[in-house]
């Protein structure tokens, strides 16, 4: 039976049973009929799965995968902040009438920052004459790069003696496609979506907001890309299962253009909740029959992240449960 299922089952099992309650302090989300939207919560919550062993998705009830698709692609390909780019309704409660839900999500994506790329300009012996063979543009764009090399090498010793470390403009996700082809072993290929700065202007504060990316050498024939998602909040009954699966179709995607076998997810949850109009409909989730997992493959011929779509998925044998309507607090 799935593996995903069994640990889901555990997590709202532990959710009902040691989780603690909202009821009788000042919450954000509401209901339809503006009654406020109460949870029973647990801190701190670590799902592992393995993409080498099966696709990690629901079958206890349908998770609908081009959905699931179409949401990551519109944030790290689109780079986008309005729902009008989108093909499902999930956001429509967020947006504005322009379409936009602030500076969230996409629009933290595609921010542009100066990005240290791990290649290094040789820096000439005498650097005087070597300018004078430039024009003043080149000449100055060199020797900025060297002003910013005398910086770093004062706080990395380590670095070469003579040679300058370029800076490139990268949004979050060109920076990560970067550094997986280029300097696969770092520890620093990290996306973050939280940015304090623009909180005041984002609709609804990212619940996925951070991705952390990680290379082993397992004596395969390619690399392993690990990958570490980080959730300040998840409403488990609505969304639990979309966000593994969605994610999973992340690390995978970036796992083939960056020429790796897809390897350990881990979900760490900071605020793992069951709204209190969810608890029956987690009773009966927890009751419903388990199926196999389904086999997920990938286009293999896409090698460039922007060229995905939600037609370069494949899901064959997805057995699952009767849908249930879930409300959902917003």
């Amino acid at each position: 039976m799935s593996r995903m299922d069994k640990q889901y089952k555990n997590m709202l099992k532990c959710i009902l049973e040691t989780g603690t309650n909202t009821v009788g302090h000042a919450v954000r989300p509401h209901w339809e009929d503006g009654q406020p939207a109460h949870t029973k919560k647990i801190f701190g919550y670590i799902n592992r799965f393995d993409l080498r062993a099966e696709f990690p998705i629901l079958t206890i009830r349908e998770v609908p995968v081009y959905r699931c698709l179409d949401e990551i692609l519109w944030i790290y390909q689109k780079k986008s902040n309005n729902i009008r780019d989108l093909h499902s309704h999930i956001w429509d409660s967020w947006a504005d009438e322009g379409g936009s839900i602030g500076k969230a999500y996409g629009y933290q994506i595609r921010q542009e920052f100066p990005f240290l790329a791990e290649t290094y300009l040789t820096i000439p012996e005498n650097i005087e004459n070597v300018c004078k063979n430039y024009d003043v543009e080149t000449s100055i764009a060199f020797l900025r790069q060297l002003d910013e090399y005398e910086k770093i090498k004062r706080i990395r010793p380590e670095l070469p003696p003579r040679g300058v470390r370029l800076w490139k403009g990268a949004d979050q996700m060109d920076a990560v496609l970067y550094d997986l082809k280029h300097n696969p072993f770092s520890r620093s290929i990290i996306i973050n979506m939280y940015n304090h700065h623009d909180l005041y202007a984002m609709n609804l504060r990212p619940c996925a907001y951070s991705v952390t990316f990680n290379v082993t050498d397992e004596g395969f024939d390619k690399p392993i890309l690990n990958m570490l998602l980080n959730m300040r909040s998840c409403d488990t009954v609505v969304a639990g299962g979309w966000n593994v699966a969605q994610y999973a179709f992340f690390q995978m995607m970036v796992a083939q253009v960056s020429d790796m076998i897809p390897g350990q997810f881990i979900q760490v949850i900071a605020d793992a909740h069951i709204y209190d109009r969810h608890i029956l409909i987690a009773d009966e989730l927890l009751e419903r029959e388990e199926y196999p997992a389904p086999k997920v493959t990938l286009d293999p011929d896409i090698k460039d992240f922007y060229q995905f779509t939600t037609d370069s998925i494949t899901v064959t044998d997805y057995k699952y449960g009767e849908r249930i309507k879930i409300p959902v607090a917003i």
